[in-house]
């Protein structure tokens, strides 16, 4: 007697471990089954999502449609020379380069001015009739554009940026954001670029984590930045979108 109930006892354990498994099991397309998940995929791609809108800021550009150019450079030789190659991906066609998009950018010169600005006690110095520093291009069949510019400088409570706003072949707005730099590249370039054009050193810099707009997280707004300051830098970045 004691043996029969041994032996049902062992039966019992294997079909309910049977029946375990297969609740945790996966279907054929890799989806989790139990029922709890309603039959859905439980792993999320961190990867594929939105890049953070930020503000346009004090200094948009007033009619971007107007700077349609690849080289926005001031054309004074101050300042170190930067590529800036951006990528833009659709997040809703699995993070795929989006062709055809228009891709403004502007940001500020190496003592921290803008075009376009100024006279005002935001910006004492008067560039209102100048446009340097802003442009627009179409992405290609990569997804991309390249802009010829210079490193950006730095001005009081904010740390490095280049701004940029991404619009549908339309004109409709997808994204603002802003493009990030790090943190030991900035000290570098501002502490040993005087004879580019770099002479406020760093003091009063507002490093990415105390920065109004960066302190919740730049991670996917950071640029990888290649090169010196002697051959100049290259700027990559990836920013998705919603089209």
């Amino acid at each position: 007697m004691e043996r029969k109930q041994f032996i049902r006892s062992l039966s019992l354990f294997a079909l309910s471990s049977s029946l375990g498994l297969k609740a945790c099991s996966k279907d054929e397309d890799g989806k989790n089954s139990d029922d709890g998940n309603d039959g859905e995929d439980v792993s999320v791609d961190e990867s594929c999502k939105v890049t953070p809108s930020e503000t346009e800021g004090p200094f948009p550009t007033k009619t971007p449609s107007s700077y349609v150019r690849s080289d926005i450079r001031k054309g004074d030789g101050v300042g170190a020379a930067l590529t800036a190659v951006i990528t833009i991906a659709n997040v809703n066609n699995d993070c795929k380069p989006l062709e055809g998009v228009l891709v403004d950018i502007w940001h500020c010169d190496v003592n921290g001015d803008y075009s376009e600005y100024g006279g005002t006690q935001m910006q004492s110095t008067n560039y209102q009739s100048l446009h340097w520093l802003r442009g627009r291009q179409v992405t290609d069949a990569n997804g991309q554009v390249t802009f010829q510019t210079i490193f950006p400088g730095w001005y009081q409570s904010r740390a490095t940026h280049i701004h940029a706003h991404i619009y549908s072949n339309s004109g409709n707005s997808l994204l603002v954001t802003q493009i990030a730099f790090q943190d030991s590249l900035c000290e570098t370039v501002n502490k040993t670029g005087s004879s580019y054009g770099y002479t406020k050193g760093m003091n009063g810099y507002t490093y990415n984590a105390q920065d109004n707009v960066f302190s919740d997280g730049s991670s996917q707004e950071m640029s990888s930045v290649t090169g010196s300051l002697a051959d100049g830098f290259k700027l990559e970045i990836t920013i998705r979108v919603k089209a």
